[in-house]
């Protein structure tokens, strides 16, 4: 299971290193692709099978199925680190994530998470001042926190 929070820069040639505790876990082959709210979504190879797997048991007949798929698949690289454990984020998905220089590697489960600072910052802050009604809505009351 990835988690913690971690503070890095991208270069200019779009290589950011990911933090070493979770290069032993995320494997040799991986996949980084575009994330749901403007950050990229890093997965474990085996992880990524299992999603696909899952997107093509639904019906490509509903139009959220094709348009949900088309924008995962479609900004999705298998990739794999280089010798001194960088990735190579391609120039699409900085775009999308908005990533300028500063960004931030998130552990989220099954995957990492890459945000652009800001848009870490200010998702930090919304959720902030809304976990004790998001906490509310989700944890069952025998779960101790």
């Amino acid at each position: 299971m990835f988690m913690g929070e971690y503070h890095h820069s991208i270069d200019d040639k779009g290589r950011l290193i990911i933090p070493s505790k979770f290069r032993n876990d995320v494997g040799e082959k991986f996949v980084l692709t575009r994330g749901i709210e403007h950050c990229l979504y890093l997965y474990p190879f085996d992880v990524w099978e299992q999603i696909t797997n899952k997107l093509e048991s639904l019906p490509f007949t509903k139009k959220d199925t094709r348009e949900f798929t088309r924008f995962f698949l479609s900004g999705a690289t298998v990739t794999e680190f280089d010798s001194q454990g960088r990735v190579n984020i391609t120039s699409p998905q900085i775009s999308y994530a908005n990533i300028n220089k500063e960004c931030v590697i998130v552990g989220v489960g099954n995957k990492l998470e890459i945000w652009a600072v800001e848009n870490w910052n200010s998702f930090i802050s919304t959720a902030y001042e809304n976990m004790s009604d998001i906490a509310e809505n989700l944890i069952d009351e025998s779960v101790k926190i």
